[in-house]
């Protein structure tokens, strides 16, 4: 197996266990993440976090592979890639990326298709497609204009310029910058955070959170109507609402 997978108190920790190779993605690293991503669907499961083993989050593509075997690049993310990006950022759980090391290429995408980005002092974030004649792929194109905005995004990709983690939080590629020995432990105390909210409100909001990026306002004002009746339907906002309640003094006149 190259993808350690555990799962305690509704947290789904996901680690790419290629270490020797800085967890660069083959067919069989793609093929277990599929398959944990449809595990994190489970209703016992409210937040996910995803790491990687040893000195590297993750170096993107495993080259040597691409020249072992009869897959296009295009078919290469059509068939892997695209579903694993989409399974993250369409999960309706908060997914947390603890960032321990460098990011390279589709390690960035897979990093920016998180909800939060907690990384280590020692990680860096390397587009590093434009600097062996290709275009950026498995969704940074989308992730990282939508973060940074187009100009930074631009100039960031097509010059493959080596961010710090320092530099990656100025510009808001992260949340959050911690020592190398506790990215792991703040990436888990955040999903557990979230994943103790009540109800279904961190999922919700996920999905407005996505969703104001690509509709009109009216659009987005029938979402928040339709989800917030559902989530005022959730047996826990009465439950919360009466202990609220149950504490404020009583109204004279």
């Amino acid at each position: 197996m190259v993808l350690e997978v555990a799962q305690s108190d509704g947290l789904l920790e996901l680690t790419l266990a290629r270490p020797d190779a800085l967890n660069s993605f083959t067919v069989e690293l793609h093929e277990e993440l599929a398959t944990a991503l449809k595990q994190a669907r489970r209703d016992e499961v409210r937040a996910l976090v995803i790491t990687g083993a040893g000195r590297a989050f993750s170096a993107g593509q495993d080259l040597e592979e691409t020249q072992t075997q009869e897959i296009t690049p295009g078919e290469r993310l059509r068939r892997f890639y695209n579903p694993n990006i989409r399974s993250i950022v369409e999960l309706p759980k908060p997914v947390i990326a603890a960032v321990n090391g460098v990011a390279a290429g589709a390690g960035v995408s897979l990093a920016l298709a998180c909800d939060l980005r907690i990384a280590s002092a020692k990680a860096s974030f390397v587009p590093a497609f434009a600097s062996i004649g290709l275009i950026p792929d498995s969704g940074m194109s989308w992730l990282a204009t939508r973060l940074v905005g187009y100009s930074r995004a631009f100039d960031w990709i097509t010059s493959s310029r080596k961010l710090s983690a320092a530099e990656a939080l100025e510009w808001g590629l992260v949340n959050e910058v911690v020592e190398p020995a506790a990215v792991l432990e703040r990436a888990r105390q955040r999903a557990e955070e979230l994943a103790g909210q009540p109800g279904n409100a961190v999922a919700m909001t996920k999905r407005l959170l996505r969703s104001a990026l690509e509709v009109s306002l009216g659009e987005q004002l029938e979402l928040e109507r339709q989800l917030q009746q559902a989530a005022s339907e959730h047996p826990v906002y009465a439950e919360r609402v009466a202990a609220f309640l149950a504490k404020q003094p009583a109204r004279t006149g």
